[in-house]
């Protein structure tokens, strides 16, 4: 079995559940957050659209420098409405499983660099950019998003099994 067929059911499930949760978000809650410290609800939806977007860095390019010198910095994803912030999220879920699912296993293996301002933060094997960068980054985020849903009163979506919500998956 090809390292790529391995992450791809994975992924598929990953995807779906998190697009089941961006599903919830409310438009009229964009600029809500839970704490001075925390991300609003708009914004944490948008890095979970962005997410996927890793993948296809992570897999197409050699490294990803967020602060590239003489360049402006990355720029975060602010959706302007539910539809864009889908629409971001299908895009880059579709482009991450095309570059998954045609990388070879020699590919996969190579390293792949996080930089900043043109200095090596950290290398690692595209495998490992799928899993943590793509895959567990989207839970973690994901997880956010859903207590955010909750003290918001917006039914949460069962994900691994029932939610307070869901009596089903």
């Amino acid at each position: 079995m090809k390292l790529s067929e391995m992450f791809l059911p994975e992924f598929d499930q990953e995807m779906a559940n998190t697009r089941k949760t961006l599903e919830r978000v409310p438009a009229d809650k964009w600029d809500w957050k839970p704490h001075d410290k925390s991300m609003t609800l708009g914004r944490l939806a948008g890095h979970l659209a962005e997410i996927p977007g890793l993948g296809i860095m992570g897999i197409t390019r050699d490294s990803l420098d967020f602060a590239p010198p003489g360049a402006p910095p990355m720029q975060p994803f602010v959706a302007k409405s539910k539809e864009e912030l889908l629409e971001k999220f299908d895009n880059n879920k579709a482009g991450a499983r095309t570059a998954i699912a045609e990388a070879s296993d020699e590919h996969l293996m190579k390293s792949w660099s996080l930089m900043r301002g043109g200095k090596t933060l950290l290398t690692m094997p595209r495998t490992a950019v799928v899993r943590s960068f793509v895959l567990n980054h989207m839970i973690h985020h994901r997880a956010q998003l859903g207590v955010y849903l909750r003290l918001n009163n917006i039914p949460v979506p069962s994900i691994y099994g029932p939610s307070a919500d869901e009596g089903q998956m």
